[in-house]
């Protein structure tokens, strides 16, 4: 059986999702949305970190397949905070 990859994806308004991490675990993708996160706003939009794959989007996905034909190995793989 191959390792699971769970893909983080960043979203704007008017656009679809766009590939911009990878992690080995969920727990890991979702701690690091959590840190990157800066604010949240009343409606649900977010401001993340300078530096962090998802600066510049308003929103997140992720999912334990992926949703796009993107290459994974162009982006990012298990990124943390000391990485910025």
């Amino acid at each position: 059986m191959g390792v699971m990859m769970h893909y983080l994806y960043g979203l704007k308004a008017g656009s679809g999702p766009k590939l911009v991490a990878t992690f080995d675990s969920e727990a890991q993708l979702l701690a690091y949305v959590n840190w990157a996160t800066l604010r949240v706003s009343p409606v649900g939009a977010r401001a993340f970190e300078q530096g962090s794959p998802l600066v510049g989007y308003a929103r997140f996905e992720s999912s334990s397949i992926p949703t796009t034909d993107e290459d994974e190995t162009q982006v990012v793989h298990n990124p943390t905070p000391n990485m910025l």
